[in-house]
């Protein structure tokens, strides 16, 4: 007895016309364009998303590195002007003791005029740069502006109070330049 194969529909031949679709061109997959656009889309986002962020990042510490060089020019020469008034505070010291027995009568009273003008110019320089006297006399005594070197019975002072001042004191702000010298009452 003679069996007949009959070929199964995938391994019949081709028909003329059914060239295109042959085995091997089925087997690979079509491209999609729009597959590829959209995956080279989010290829360039994420390229475009870590630049972007990397741009903050230099923006920001730019920024940062602006302001603490801002800083430190300011701290420099605030520096600079300090260690230049504080050492001319002692002058100011001695204008201040030459006037406190500055005569008043003929011609060294107009020397003693021309003393006061001078000390006046030197004191609005110091207020210029923002460089103050330090309160004291009649207030509680505070270590962090006063340098107390004499304690005296008082009457007139509540005890820990200062009395006299002996010694301008003088602060940039809130940083004590020099501290004020200081007699307290017990």
């Amino acid at each position: 007895m003679e069996t007949t194969v009959t070929p199964t529909a995938d391994e019949q031949p081709p028909a003329p016309g059914d060239a295109e679709r042959s085995p091997s061109v089925e087997a690979l997959p079509s491209p999609d364009p729009l597959s590829q656009l959209q995956s080279r889309l989010d290829a360039a986002s994420a390229k475009a998303a870590e630049y972007l962020d990397g741009w903050q990042r230099a923006r920001a510490d730019f920024a940062n590195y602006r302001k603490r060089v801002e800083r430190e020019q300011v701290d420099a020469y605030q520096n600079a002007a300090v260690a230049v008034l504080t050492r001319m505070l002692p002058v100011l010291d001695d204008l201040d003791l030459t006037l406190k027995n500055a005569p008043t009568a003929g011609e060294a009273a107009q020397w003693a005029a021309g003393v006061t003008l001078v000390r006046r110019k030197f004191v609005a320089l110091l207020e210029n740069e923002n460089i103050k006297p330090i309160e004291a006399e009649g207030l509680p005594f505070d270590p962090n502006f006063h340098e107390a070197v004499v304690h005296e019975e008082s009457t007139d002072h509540t005890a820990g109070h200062v009395v006299e001042v002996l010694r301008q004191g003088y602060k940039l702000g809130d940083r004590v330049l020099r501290p004020a010298l200081v007699k307290v009452a017990k």
